[in-house]
């Protein structure tokens, strides 16, 4: 987990109130909700889920369903009355037309044939209706490989042809999805098929387009950049397009022997990061090529329903570890993408577009997020926030401190954030944002936190050794484009077995650890998905967690509810529905993982053979499609 924030700025200003470090129950104790008083309800958002009644009226309960127990085994379970269907795994085709190659579970496929296949990994993910809730598109982030799973030697033998197969294992993939009697599949051909990968040619808009620190050797412009990876979580826009975010890029770059001040912030280390890239695409050595790391890290911009169209990466939007980024509407109908970065001692960032929406999708809007103003968040210890403009010639942020424009600052937004005094979180990722206005950040965990010589707890951050996570929330005043917020914790995650106090958490309902992804569907349900790392999976803290797990928590009440458990070895992450709530569809992240995160290549299905169960083939990241028996809305 690359940790890089080494800045004075303080993580917070006092340490946490007990009373903040409880979970938000319905009738919640009036000095804890004291930062509210006077901030107005925002009413439903546009361009967000409606949750109607379910945003606050005691209407019949949201959670409908028995939890499920934790547990070990290798497959996916769902509550009683519930089924599952596995679509879209890794190396199925994803529907090119006249480019179609089978999944051949030796690993032997070539990188020509992944290229034409769903990647490896799969991570965030959005339905796109078409036909109500029969048909539709799906966009789907692949995030990284397991090269002891796509080569049939693992890393042995390492080759050009490897480096241009992993790299088209990574990215975004888009098919045609239909339902028929009751069952989904991907269509094949479809004319909205698409692979886009660390290969594919894509634009920079904004104020980092064309800047001095974009200009490569093969790209003098500085406004093309081949390829998108780490894709981890995602988001949608109210005009109908997709974003991928750019998560862990430094990981790929083989840095030089003395990285300067600049690399060493994000994170580049002497050598190889692992992937071994730079020994065949020469633009993942930083020693040749230094301004190539500068490239990623963005939040690119993909129309699914245009095919043909280029990918654009928002430079507006700030460089970072991005995880997400979540797009709600302000009452003028301006866009606030809210964006969370998943290293340590991070920050939680937002952007408000200069101009509103317009009608006419995602042509009429191709520019909304090249102009507005970024902000990155500071949690004062009193239970209110405030936004701190990341714009050139405002307070440090100028030449004399190395931001010579808006440019430089977006590109270095960690150093910008640094200066500004931003509060250093546990690894911000989901965002979610409800019909009430309550926007939501999982915070999945920080061991380092108080460690020697590293932040202590603060108020935002109230645990030290946090190996459990939490999510905190919080209200805009006025709106989201609003400057102050009041926040509070919505729970803190841990397991009341634990031995540790630290570690048994404030939970109402199901015990869970490590929470990541987020999604509130229309009813108003906050479904939550854990990430427990398989290296501490079973262990210490996280010993009676099981495999990780997705619940289902109601907003008003603060109960959380385990629906699902997933195969051994997997993340739990990605999470959309059709418009009549009937069908969801999640994905299941790199089942039997092993420790380090390499898998044997002699041995593929030592830890898992989820969804096969192939013994001469090897686990594979796949979609889960899941349907109430009945007919009924999921989690009902």
């Amino acid at each position: 987990m690359e940790d890089s924030n080494t800045s004075a700025n303080p993580s917070i200003h006092a340490l946490s109130d007990p009373a903040r470090r409880t979970l938000l129950r319905g009738g919640a104790a009036a000095a804890f909700l004291a930062p509210l008083a006077g901030i107005g309800s925002l009413g439903a958002l546009s361009g967000c889920a409606s949750t109607g009644e379910a945003a606050g009226s005691a209407a019949a309960p949201l959670l409908g369903f028995k939890s499920v127990p934790v547990g070990t085994a290798d497959t996916v379970v769902v509550p009683e009355g519930y089924s599952v269907q596995v679509i879209a795994p890794w190396g199925a085709p994803v529907g090119l037309s006249g480019e179609m190659p089978a999944f051949k579970p030796d690993a032997s496929n070539s990188a020509a044939e992944q290229e034409a296949q769903f990647g490896m990994h799969h991570d965030g993910i959005h339905f796109f209706a078409q036909n109500g809730s029969t048909s539709g598109l799906l966009a789907m982030n692949h995030e990284y490989v397991d090269s002891g799973l796509l080569f049939k030697d693992g890393m042995a033998n390492w080759s050009a042809e490897k480096v241009r197969k992993a790299q088209a294992a990574h990215g975004v993939s888009i098919c045609e999805v239909e339902q028929k009697n009751g069952q989904w599949a991907v269509v094949l051909p479809s004319p909205w098929a698409r692979r886009i990968t660390a290969r594919t040619p894509m634009r920079v808009s904004g104020p980092a387009a064309g800047h001095a620190l974009m200009r490569t050797a093969a790209d003098a412009a500085g406004r093309q950049v081949l390829g998108t990876l780490n894709n981890c979580a995602s988001g949608i826009t109210p005009w109908g397009t997709y974003l991928t975010c750019e998560e862990n890029f430094i990981n790929y770059f083989k840095g030089p022997d003395t990285p300067d001040a600049h690399q060493k912030r994000w994170g580049l280390k002497k050598g190889d990061g692992g992937y071994r890239w730079a020994e065949h695409d020469a633009r993942f050595d930083a020693a040749q090529h230094p301004n190539e790391i500068n490239r990623f890290g963005w939040v690119v911009e993909i129309d699914p329903a245009n095919p043909s169209s280029v990918p654009v990466k928002r430079s507006a939007l700030g460089r970072a570890a991005h995880e997400g980024a979540t797009v709600a509407l302000t009452r003028d109908q301006r866009a606030v993408v809210y964006m969370g970065e998943d290293s340590r001692f991070e920050y939680i960032y937002k952007f408000v577009s200069r101009d509103a929406m317009r009608p006419g999708g995602a042509s009429a809007n191709a520019e909304l997020l090249d102009h507005g103003t970024l902000y990155v968040a500071r949690f004062d210890a009193d239970g209110r926030g405030q936004w701190l403009p990341l714009l050139h010639g405002q307070g440090p942020l100028g030449a004399a401190n190395g931001f010579a424009d808006q440019g430089e600052v977006v590109i270095k937004s960690r150093q910008a954030s640094d200066l500004l005094g931003a509060t250093k979180m546990d690894r911000p990722e989901w965002i979610a944002v409800d019909a009430a206005g309550w926007v939501y950040c999982t915070l999945t965990n920080n061991s380092s936190r108080g460690a020697a010589g590293l932040p202590g707890v603060d108020a935002a951050n109230p645990r030290a050794n946090n190996t459990m996570g939490h999510i905190i929330r919080w209200k805009e005043e006025g709106d989201h484009d609003g400057l102050r917020f009041a926040w509070n914790h919505f729970v803190l995650a841990g397991d009341p077995a634990n031995e540790r106090a630290e570690a048994q958490g404030q939970v109402k309902g199901d015990a869970l650890g490590c929470p990541d992804g987020l999604w509130v569907d229309r009813r108003g349900v906050l479904w939550v998905q854990t990430d427990m790392s398989t290296s501490a999976m079973g262990k210490g803290d996280l010993k009676g967690l099981g495999n990780n797990q997705m619940l289902a928590a109601d907003v008003r009440s603060g109960e959380l509810r385990r629906f699902l458990v997933g195969p051994v070895g997997c993340e739990i992450t990605g999470a959309t529905a059709t418009p009549d709530g009937r069908t969801m569809f999640i994905n299941i992240q790199h089942p039997g993982e092993s420790a380090s995160e390499l898998s044997d290549p002699a041995a593929p299905t030592k830890n898992s053979s989820w969804p096969d169960r192939d013994p001469a083939g090897r686990p594979r990241s796949a979609t889960v499609v899941i349907r109430k028996n009945d007919g009924g809305v999921i989690g009902s």
